[in-house]
C-alpha cells in the first residue's frame, strides 16, 4: 500500500463578479460527456444529485440555505453544530480517476477546514483545506493511503469573502494531480498512489462535504454552490469550460461538437504503419448502385506487399457524403479514397443505374425457442463461460424479490407496499424519471430464464411463479387507470383528456413523495407505468432531458421494456392477462400519438435522451404481429424516426438510402429504433426498413466498431454514448475518456444481427456475432457475482467497472445484462422455415432438439480452447447442414462424416452446406485450425487488438498508463514472436502476459502499439 501525504498549495485569483442563475441541466455540461459525472450538488436548496444516478447527499442539523446576489440560493455551512453534508458511500466504487469542482466563498481562514473530504480513515482519504492544516499553511489539496505525509508545493490560502472556484484533478493513467484556482493552473505533483484504491479501498464510506475526517479539526465556514464530482480526470479545457460557463451565466447542455482535445498518443499522419508500411500498390474497384442510393463501397481491397508478405486486405476510406445528390440521376463518376499514413489513393468507380424494381429478402430461417436448445459443459465436462455466466444470473435472478420491481408502480399508483418489499436504487429509485425500466427487463429475463431452466424443474417454477405474479400485479393497476376511484366518481378515461394533477398548475415530472400525483382515475384507460402520464405528455409539449420537474427522463424507452418483457411472458406462458397489459397500454399510446402532428413527431424523436424510444417500433410491429390489428402496425409507423431512416418526411434519402445520418448521435438512442425497422420490415414488407436495417448494420460494423464488437465511445462529440463525429474516425475523434462501448448497444447489435441474419445468410454477419458475444457480452461480468459493465474502457492501461452484483440497482447495460446472459444459447441454430435446413452458427457445446424432424443434435466442443467440434445427429431424416466457415479460419476447415474426410471447398467467411440423408448416430467433425491475426485502427493501423481466432487477446497490465504498449511482431507469421498455451488461451508477446479479454479482470490493454520486423 503506497503511503503518501500530498500537499499542493493553490495562488488564489480573482473572479470576475456577474449575475448568474443557476438552472438544471442534463448531464452533457459544459462540453463534458455525462458518463464522465458521478455527481452534482447546485445547493440551490436542498442537497440532491442532480445527475441521473441519484447520489442524494444528506445534510446536517446545522446546514442552511441562504439567498446569493450572485448564485441564488447556495449552501451555508456555519462551522458548528453539525453544519456539513454527507454524501452516500456508493459514490466512489470503483474509481480509476477522479475530479472535483466547486465554487467556495470562505468566511474563516482557521487551519484545518475541509471544502470535502473523502476517504475511509484519517489515515486514507482525498481532501481539500482551503486555509491549510495543523501542519502547514495555505491551500492544500491532500491525497494519503497510510501514514507518512509528504509535503508538496505552499501557495496562500484562498481569500477570504469572495466567490473561488476550485477544481482538483487526480489522473492516475498521467500519474498527476493538478489543482485549478479560478480557472488556473496553481500546483501539481507526480508523487500519487498509483491506484485510487490505495485511498478509497473498493468503495469509501465516509464522504463529507464541509467537515473533516481527522479528529480536532474545524468544520467548514463558507459558502458553496455547484460541487461537482467526475469519474474522469478533466483536461485544462474542461476546467475552463466550467469556469467561464458560469461565469457568463450560462451552461452548455448539448453535446460538445469540435476538435477533441489531444489526450491520446499522437502519431505522424504521413507514416505508413502496420502492414501499410509493406504496401507497394492498391486496387482500384468499380460499383454499382441504383439512382438515389449511394453505392455500398467495400472497407477493404485487394493491395500488392513487397518482400514476400502476404498481407491482409487494405483498409481504405471513403469520402462519406451527407445526402444523396451525387446519384440522383444515372451516368458515372469517380470517388477517391485513401490509405492511412500512405500515399494511395485508390479510386472507386461508380455506375449509376435507373431505379428497377426493388427487391429484398424474405425470411428464410426461424430461430428456436429457448426451451429446445441447452448449453452443455465442453469435452473434456468442464463448466463454459457460457454456464458460468448464466448461472451466475439464473441463480441471482432466483432470489430476487418480485416487490422490488413492483415498488415504483404501487408507489404511483398509490397503492400500499407488500411487508419487506424493498425499492430498486439507481435508475428505478423514487425521484429516478426512467423508473420502471428494470421491471421490464425483470419480465423478460424471467420469462427467457423460465424458458432456459427445463434442467431444473425446481428452478423453471420459481420463474413461473414470478411471471404470474408480476403479470397480475400490473393487470390490477391497469385495471384502475381511466376508471372512478369509487362507484359514481369522476374520471378520465380518454387518454388525450388526460388533465394536470390535482392543485397544479401544470404537468411536471415530480416523482418526491409530496410531489407526485396518484390520480390514476384521470390517467385514461390501459395507462400502466411506474409514473403518471405526465412525462409522455410533457415530450409532445417540447420537454427536454433534464433533472427539472420541467424536465423528462425517455418516457418511451422506459415504456419499451415493459411492453417487450409483458409480450416475452406471453410468448412462453401464454399468459392472456400480459397481452391484455400490453394492449391496453399500447392502445393509450396509438390515441395520444395519432393526434400529434409529423412534424411534431419527427421533433420528438430527435430529441437527445428525452425522445429516446428504445424499440417502440419493434414492440408495436410485434404485436401487430400477435393480434392482427391493424391500429398497431399504425402505431409502430408512427415511431419512425423519419430524419434518420428517410432523411426527410419526403423520403429524400436517410438510411434507406444508404447515407450515414446517424454519426455523431447517441448510438444506443438509435440502435434499437434500427432493430424496430427490421421488425416493421417482416410485417409491413416495406422495402425501405429493410434497406434502414441492412445499411445502419453495414456502416456501423464496418466505420464505427471497436475490436470487442462494440460500437460509440467519442471523444468528439465529447460523450461516450456517441458514435464519433465522421465514420472511420476512431482514432481521431473516438475513444472517449469516459469509456467506449456501452454495453446495451452490443446487446442490441447482436439482436439487430441475428434478425437480419434471419432474412440474409451472410456468414459476416454471424462472424460479428461471435466477435461481439465472446469478445464484449462474456467479457462484461464479473468474476464471481453477476455484476456486469456499462461502459467498456478501452485505453491503455484500462480497468473494467462492474456494477449491480445483487439486482438493486439498475442503469441500463445492467438491465439487457439480466436479459444477455439469460438467452446465451439463442443463436447457435436456426432452421429453415420449410425445416428441410439447418444452420449452425456458432461452436458452442450445447443439445438443440429440432422437434418438427424429430432429431436432436450434441455438440461437443471445448471450443475455443480447441479448434474442433463434434456434431452427434440423433434421429433419421434428409436435410442440409449449413456450418459457418469463419472469416478468421484462413488456415483450413476440415471436415469428417462418421471419421472420413470429406473432399469439401470451404471459403473463409462463408457457409458450407453439407446435404446427406442423416442416420441416427451420425457424427459430423469439423476442425478450423486457430491462427493469430490483428485487428487495426481503421485510421491509425499500427494501434491494433491481437487476436488467435475469434478469441480478442489483452494484455494484462500490471498498473495504470497513459501510453500504448508496445510489441512487435514477425511481419510474414506474428504467430511467430508469441509464445503460450492454446489450450489455456494465455500467451506473452515481449515479456507481456496475454489472456482472453473474456477472462481479464484485472487492468488490460485491448489495443497495442504494432511493430512489425
Amino acid at each position: 500500500m503506497y503511503k503518501v501525504f500530498l500537499r499542493i498549495i493553490l495562488l488564489s485569483a480573482v473572479l470576475p463578479a456577474g449575475a448568474y442563475t443557476a438552472r438544471a441541466q442534463d448531464q452533457i455540461l459544459d462540453g463534458i460527456g455525462e458518463t464522465g459525472m458521478i455527481a452534482r450538488y447546485v445547493f440551490n436548496g436542498d442537497t440532491r444529485d442532480w445527475s441521473r444516478n441519484n447520489l442524494h447527499g444528506k445534510p446536517g442539523t446545522g446546514v442552511q440555505f441562504v439567498n446569493d446576489s450572485r448564485f441564488g440560493k447556495v449552501l451555508s455551512l456555519s462551522g458548528e453544530g453539525n453544519a456539513f453534508v454527507t454524501l452516500p458511500g456508493e459514490t466512489l466504487t470503483d474509481l480509476e480517476s477522479i475530479s472535483i469542482s466547486g465554487w467556495i466563498y470562505l468566511r474563516s481562514n482557521r487551519a484545518g477546514q475541509r471544502f470535502f473530504d473523502f476517504g475511509t480513515s484519517a489515515g486514507r482519504h482525498f481532501s481539500a483545506a482551503p486555509s491549510g492544516t495543523k501542519s502547514g499553511e495555505g491551500y492544500q489539496a491532500l491525497l494519503t493511503s497510510g501514514e507518512e505525509n509528504l509535503t508538496g508545493a505552499v501557495s496562500p490560502a484562498i481569500e477570504l469573502n469572495k466567490w473561488v472556484y476550485l477544481a482538483i484533478v487526480v489522473d492516475i493513467p498521467s500519474q498527476s494531480m493538478i489543482t485549478y484556482v479560478d480557472n488556473k493552473p496553481a500546483g501539481e505533483t507526480t508523487a500519487i498512489p498509483r491506484e485510487l484504491a490505495a485511498v478509497f479501498g473498493h468503495s469509501a464510506n465516509r464522504l463529507y462535504i464541509g467537515k473533516s475526517l481527522l479528529a480536532g479539526d474545524p468544520d467548514l465556514n463558507a459558502l458553496i454552490h455547484d460541487f461537482r464530482i467526475y469519474r474522469v480526470p478533466l483536461t485544462r479545457r474542461e476546467v475552463a469550460g466550467i469556469y467561464y460557463n458560469a461565469t457568463r451565466g450560462s451552461q452548455g447542455s448539448t453535446v460538445n461538437v469540435g476538435k477533441p482535445e489531444e489526450n491520446l498518443p499522437q502519431f505522424s499522419p504521413a507514416e505508413s504503419q502496420l502492414y501499410n508500411a509493406y504496401l507497394t500498390a492498391v486496387s482500384d474497384i468499380e460499383v454499382e448502385t441504383e439512382a438515389g442510393n449511394l453505392p455500398r463501397l467495400p472497407s477493404h481491397v485487394p493491395g500488392t506487399y513487397r518482400n514476400g508478405v502476404e498481407g491482409p486486405p487494405v483498409r481504405v476510406i471513403w469520402p462519406a457524403p451527407t445526402d444523396n445528390s451525387d446519384v440522383l440521376e444515372a451516368g458515372r463518376y469517380t470517388l477517391t479514397g485513401r490509405v492511412a499514413g500512405t500515399n494511395f489513393h485508390p479510386k472507386a468507380l461508380v455506375t449509376v443505374k435507373n431505379t428497377g424494381p426493388v427487391t429484398t429478402p424474405d425470411a428464410q430461417l426461424e430461430t428456436f425457442d429457448l426451451s429446445r436448445v441447452s448449453l452443455e459443459t465442453d469435452a473434456h465436462h468442464h463448466d463454459t463461460k457460457f454456464i458460468e455466466n448464466r448461472d451466475k444470473f439464473i441463480n441471482t435472478l432466483a432470489k430476487t424479490n418480485p416487490d422490488s420491481f413492483l415498488y415504483m408502480f404501487r408507489h404511483a399508483f398509490g397503492q400500499p407496499q407488500p411487508e419487506g418489499a424493498r425499492p430498486l436504487g439507481v435508475w428505478d429509485s423514487q425521484d429516478t424519471k426512467l423508473r420502471g425500466h428494470a421491471t421490464g427487463h425483470y419480465l423478460t429475463a424471467i420469462a427467457q430464464a423460465y424458458a432456459g431452466t427445463g434442467y431444473d424443474k425446481a428452478l423453471q417454477a420459481g420463474f413461473a411463479q414470478k411471471m404470474e405474479y408480476m403479470v397480475n400485479t400490473l393487470y390490477d393497476l391497469a385495471q384502475l387507470s381511466g376508471k372512478p376511484k369509487t362507484a359514481g366518481g369522476e374520471y378520465v378515461a380518454d387518454p388525450v383528456a388526460v388533465p394536470v394533477g390535482p392543485g397544479k398548475a401544470a404537468y411536471d415530472s415530480d416523482l418526491s413523495q409530496e410531489g407526485i400525483r396518484n390520480d390514476y382515475w384521470n390517467w385514461g384507460k390501459g395507462f400502466i407505468s411506474a409514473y403518471p402520464p405526465d412525462q409522455f405528455i410533457m415530450l409532445e409539449h417540447g420537454a427536454r432531458y433534464g433533472g427539472q420537474k420541467t424536465q423528462v427522463w425517455a418516457p418511451y424507452y422506459t415504456l419499451h421494456k415493459i411492453l417487450a418483457g409483458l409480450m416475452d411472458v406471453y410468448d412462453v406462458s401464454g399468459n392472456k392477462k400480459a397481452l391484455d397489459v400490453a394492449s391496453g397500454m399500447s392502445d393509450w399510446v396509438y390515441a395520444r400519438l395519432s393526434q400529434v402532428p409529423r412534424d411534431t413527431l419527427i421533433k420528438m424523436w430527435n430529441t437527445y435522451i428525452a425522445g429516446e424510444f428504445g424499440g417502440m417500433n419493434e414492440a408495436m410491429a410485434r404485436l401487430y404481429h400477435i393480434t392482427g390489428q391493424e391500429k398497431y402496425l399504425k402505431t409502430a409507423q408512427l415511431f419512425d424516426n423519419i430524419k434518420m431512416f428517410f432523411g426527410d418526411a419526403q423520403h429524400s434519402h436517410g438510411l434507406a438510402k444508404n447515407v450515414d445520418t446517424f454519426r455523431g448521435l447517441h448510438a444506443n438512442q438509435h440502435i434499437p429504433q434500427v432493430v424496430g425497422s427490421i421488425e416493421m420490415y417482416r410485417v409491413a414488407h416495406d422495402p425501405e426498413y429493410y434497406k434502414v436495417a441492412d445499411n445502419f448494420w453495414y456502416k456501423a460494423v464496418n466505420d464505427y466498431m471497436y475490436s470487442i464488437g462494440g460500437v460509440a465511445g467519442a471523444r468528439n462529440p465529447a460523450n461516450a454514448e456517441c458514435f464519433p463525429i465522421q465514420p472511420a474516425s476512431l482514432y481521431e475523434n473516438g475513444f472517449s475518456a469516459g469509456g467506449q462501448n456501452e454495453t446495451c448497444a452490443t446487446y442490441n447489435m447482436l439482436k439487430l444481427t441475428q434478425n437480419l441474419f434471419l432474412f440474409d445468410q451472410r456468414a459476416e454477419l454471424m462472424d460479428y456475432y461471435e466477435r461481439g458475444l465472446y469478445n464484449h457480452i462474456l467479457a462484461s461480468v464479473a468474476e464471481h457475482t453477476p455484476a456486469n459493465t456499462y461502459h467498456v474502457p478501452l485505453r491503455p492501461g484500462s480497468v473494467k467497472q462492474f456494477g449491480n452484483p445483487n439486482m438493486t440497482g439498475f442503469t441500463c447495460c445492467n438491465g439487457t445484462a439480466i436479459e444477455s446472459n439469460t438467452k446465451l444459447q439463442s443463436a447457435i441454430y436456426f432452421k429453415s422455415r420449410d425445416n428441410r435446413s439447418l444452420y449452425v452458427n456458432l461452436y458452442i457445446p450445447s443439445t438443440l432438439h429440432w422437434t418438427e424432424r424429430g432429431i436432436t443434435v450434441e455438440q461437443t466442443t471445448s471450443f475455443p480452447k480447441e479448434d474442433q467440434t463434434r456434431l452427434t445427429i440423433r434421429g433419421n431424416g434428409e436435410f442440409d447442414v449449413h456450418v459457418r466457415v469463419p472469416s478468421w479460419a484462413t488456415k483450413g476447415f476440415f471436415v469428417k462424416i462418421n471419421g472420413k474426410a470429406q473432399k469439401l471447398k470451404a471459403v473463409p467467411g462463408s457457409y458450407l452446406k453439407i446435404s446427406r440423408k442423416w442416420k441416427n448416430g451420425d457424427v459430423l467433425e469439423l476442425r478450423m485450425p486457430f491462427g493469430f491475426h490483428l485487428d487495426p485502427v481503421m485510421d491509425q493501423p499500427n494501434i491494433a487488438s491481437l487476436f488467435y481466432g475469434p478469441v480478442l487477446l489483452a494484455a494484462q497490465e500490471p498498473e495504470a498508463r497513459k501510453d500504448w504498449r508496445k510489441v512487435t511482431l514477425d511481419a510474414k507469421d506474428p504467430g511467430k514472436s508469441i509464445q503460450g498455451d492454446p489450450q489455456k488461451l494465455e500467451f506473452t508477446v515481449d515479456g507481456v502476459v496475454l489472456k482472453p479479454f473474456y477472462e481479464t479482470y484485472g487492468r488490460h490493454s485491448v489495443y497495442l502499439d504494432v511493430t512489425l520486423k
